[in-house]
């Protein structure tokens, strides 16, 4: 009988032991390939020397100070290292424990940014369905994912939502992929129309569509469009590369791929590689200064922002990833792995598309090619493809709900960015055989019961 309240009260888990390289052991000794990087967390796999040395170093040096009393030097250092490397006019960096802070952060001082300049009228946040940017209240009221929304809608704030870029759905027949892209952006203007520009604080949105919808990013032109339209109604654009972020699509910054500039952006999640919890939220010089020339501070905390030691752990993620090659080994790594994935499943019965960016790829499932059909949602397709991919020793990220929040199904890849050829063929092998197995049951039974 276990103590812990897990995720799920039915489901009993194996223990965990060790790590190793792209690895995870069982105290059993078995060993399960981590195809997803648990949460697309863990960039530089479980057993990284330099980030090691480098907490032990921090924790004997001084492991935590609070930032009311003190700042340090692997906070100071890590900012510096993050704002060399922003796009735009990213200035200032916010360091919490995770992305849900990172998200709720961003909300908190977007909104006192126009408080501060004496807009308190602007109220709403405006975002899009199937997206999803944390389990906080008002990360969640933000969110588009209809089915993690349902038994707290009582407790959320109002948040508006538009389409999803979401092509494989969504882009017409005959339509290309310009006109697709720019029609689902107009939506944004048709929403700021609808409840007066004045009152809308910020446009959200994650630059690569994660857990929710499965590795789906935009079309080309429709972010630029995006950000036209926010300079146009003097609306933010806030970007949520939690999970996308940190190098996972092959550029430190994902939205640097969408030649755009944000006001806001969120980071967590590869940020540590899992190493120690940390999330961030970088802001533009002009968003401080209207707080620093006003009431002087932000009127937001948590008790472990800028943890010492986590500063410690993330700079040296940083090193490893720019020092030792590793970032960019995402985009050719990525291109192996997306070429297997195609070769093995691209004709594949049940799957309708692969898609993604460098080693941040999804697989969504159907019932029929042809008309992109999806699996009924009482098959629990996705928990039975996990279960039968652990039983072979592999770690995949499949979902539920990646159309509405109730239809479709996908599975998330996100691997370490050091796996290695050999690696990518044994994911490919293990994943190719989980869905295999589990969508053909699926269909015997549904034919059956019919």
């Amino acid at each position: 009988m276990s103590h812990v309240l897990h995720r799920h009260c039915h489901n009993p888990l194996p223990t965990v032991a060790r790590g190793e390289g792209v690895y995870l052991y069982d105290t059993n000794g078995k060993a399960y390939l981590d195809a997803s990087g648990g949460a697309a967390v863990s960039c530089l796999g479980h057993s990284h020397e330099g980030v090691r040395r480098a907490l032990h170093a921090q924790i004997d040096q001084v492991a935590y100070a609070h930032t009311s009393f003190f700042t340090s030097e692997p906070a100071e250092a890590l900012a510096d290292r993050l704002i060399q490397r922003a796009p735009g006019k990213l200035d200032k960096v916010y360091f919490v424990s995770g992305g849900s802070e990172a998200m709720e952060s961003a909300l908190k001082i977007a909104r006192q940014y126009f408080v501060e300049r004496g807009e308190d009228q602007r109220k709403h946040f405006i975002a899009r369905r199937q997206s999803y940017h944390g389990n906080t209240l008002g990360a969640l009221a933000v969110g588009g994912n209809a089915w993690r929304r349902a038994p707290f809608a009582p407790l959320l704030i109002d948040a508006h939502h538009i389409d999803p870029c979401y092509a494989y759905r969504d882009q017409r027949p005959g339509e290309t992929e310009y006109e697709y892209g720019q029609r689902v952006a107009n939506q944004l203007e048709e929403k700021l129309l609808e409840l007066g520009p004045d009152s809308v604080i910020a446009f959200i949105a994650e630059p690569v569509v994660g857990a929710t919808a499965g590795a789906v990013p935009a079309v080309k032109s429709y972010f630029k469009r995006i950000r036209e339209i926010c300079d146009t109604y003097g609306v933010l654009l806030i970007l949520d590369e939690v999970m996308c972020g940190s190098g996972r699509t092959g550029t430190f910054f994902a939205h640097e791929q969408d030649e755009v500039e944000a006001d806001i952006v969120a980071i967590a999640k590869g940020l540590g590689a899992g190493y120690q919890p940390i999330g961030a939220m970088l802001l533009t010089q002009e968003i401080h200064e209207a707080i620093s020339g006003g009431s002087g501070f932000f009127q937001h905390g948590h008790t472990y922002l800028a943890h010492t030691t986590a500063m410690a752990g993330s700079l040296a993620v940083m090193n490893a990833l720019e020092n030792e090659g590793v970032l960019a080994r995402v985009k050719p790594t990525g291109e192996k792995l997306m070429q297997r994935l195609h070769q093995r499943l691209g004709h594949h019965p049940f799957v309708g598309d692969i898609r993604g960016r460098g080693l941040f790829i999804g697989v969504e499932l159907v019932n029929d090619r042809a008309s992109k059909k999806p699996f009924d949602p009482s098959s629990k397709l996705d928990s039975r493809i996990k279960r039968a991919a652990m039983e072979q020793g592999l770690m995949c990220y499949p979902m539920s709900g990646t159309i509405d929040g109730k239809l479709g199904h996908h599975i998330l890849l996100a691997p370490p960015y050091i796996i290695e050829s050999a690696q990518l063929d044994e994911l490919v092998d293990k994943l190719a055989g989980a869905i295999d197995r589990e969508t053909a049951k699926v269909a015997t039974e549904f034919a059956n019961a019919s």
